[in-house]
């Protein structure tokens, strides 16, 4: 955010060259009523599932929204297509400038090569089945390549989808292959990933029946979801943990005995409008606040939210918890997006040298001025 009485210097293609007083600023000044603020960045989105807008009902469940995902799907290309250029072109309009993106399938390819957005891809991987961990594990890392191949100047990383939806052995392999590597995995989204950790009980277990899937061989850990799989991710990896809506101050003092040993980062994203479309759900923000978290900001997909817009998700934010500062709710939506992502030194801040975008924010709106 631009602080007052000052000007900012740039370049036509954006390129930020100056950060001075008004008093050394000279006469050729354009000026706006409201805030100038770096683009946004949105550190989870599921583009690829754009075509499901408005097809899912609101306040069903986790596992019914799941399911109901996994039902609707499938759609002829075209129609993919069209649906993720329409969702870019909202997600530009709205000041994102970079993404973090789930995909399971290539589908999102043809959009990315001359997108204006900055992606960076990850090959959601799952199976909670110990048999079928190879050939899930080897699947997503033939799409991977694709992404490699044709995005050369992307990042394309493995990433677990979600602890009740990855096995022990897919989490090894996923260990294994992510070292060092930023990954990203859905996080106690709902009570029912505690239940099934805990005592191999709740909602998760008619997913399973539903879908056929034997867990016999599953034994609860006796621990939450979160002290149950992270000891998996332990070779030096950079987290984003999407949701979090579940976790606990426990939870989060157990990250902290890992990060900076086993786990180099952990950031959790906040998905405030997907919380409340999919479980009627607010995330723990005051926990993750007075343990020092580092938060960003995602929007999660069209099938789980009324529109990707960054702004939204800072403004129901700011309604459901007014005392957090605008400021700091901005720093989520900038810098801490750019710095989870690896792009810190490219966007999320007026620094010399950086082309974040420009934004000017006014009347609760996100006006893109480059």
């Amino acid at each position: 955010m631009l602080p007052g009485q000052h000007v900012l210097i740039c370049n036509r293609d954006g390129e930020i060259a100056d950060l001075v007083s008004m008093a050394d600023a000279g006469d050729d000044i354009e000026s706006f009523q409201g805030t100038l603020s770096p683009g946004f960045v949105n550190a989870h989105c599921h583009i690829e599932l754009s075509h499901l807008k408005g097809k899912i009902p609101e306040r069903q469940g986790l596992v019914n929204f799941v399911q109901q995902v996994m039902a609707l799907r499938e759609a002829d290309a075209e129609t993919k297509l069209a649906s993720m250029i329409q969702a870019e072109q909202e997600l530009f309009t709205g000041g994102t400038v970079a993404i973090g993106d789930i995909c399971n399938t290539t589908d999102s390819i043809a959009l990315k090569m001359n997108s204006p957005l900055q992606w960076h891809n990850f090959i959601e991987v799952s199976g909670f089945v110990e048999a079928g961990a190879e050939k899930r594990f080897n699947a997503a890392g033939e799409i991977r390549q694709q992404f490699i191949q044709q995005l050369s100047t992307m990042p394309a990383t493995l990433s677990p989808h979600a602890p009740y939806s990855v096995s022990e052995k897919l989490f090894s392999l996923l260990n294994e292959h992510t070292a060092g590597q930023l990954i990203s995995i859905h996080n106690q989204e709902s009570p029912a990933e505690n239940d099934l950790y805990e005592k191999k009980s709740g909602d998760f277990l008619r997913l399973y029946e539903n879908m056929g899937i034997d867990i016999t061989a599953f034994s609860a850990t006796g621990q939450t979801s979160l002290k149950s799989w992270l000891p998996n991710i332990n070779k030096n990896q950079t987290i984003l943990s999407v949701h979090n809506t579940h976790t606990s101050i426990a939870d989060v003092e157990f990250i902290e005995t890992v990060t900076g040993k086993e786990v180099k980062d952990y950031f959790f994203c906040i998905c405030i409008n997907a919380n409340l479309y999919i479980e009627n759900s607010l995330p723990p923000l005051e926990i993750l606040m007075n343990k020092g978290c580092k938060m960003v900001i995602g929007t999660d997909s069209c099938a789980s939210n009324w529109q990707l817009n960054v702004m939204e998700e800072l403004k129901a934010i700011r309604k459901h918890f007014p005392a957090i500062p605008w400021e700091q709710l901005l720093r989520w939506a900038t810098i801490n997006g750019a710095m989870a992502l690896g792009l810190g030194d490219r966007l999320g801040s007026f620094d010399r040298g950086k082309k974040p975008g420009i934004l000017l924010l006014s009347d609760d709106k996100a006006s893109r001025l480059l």
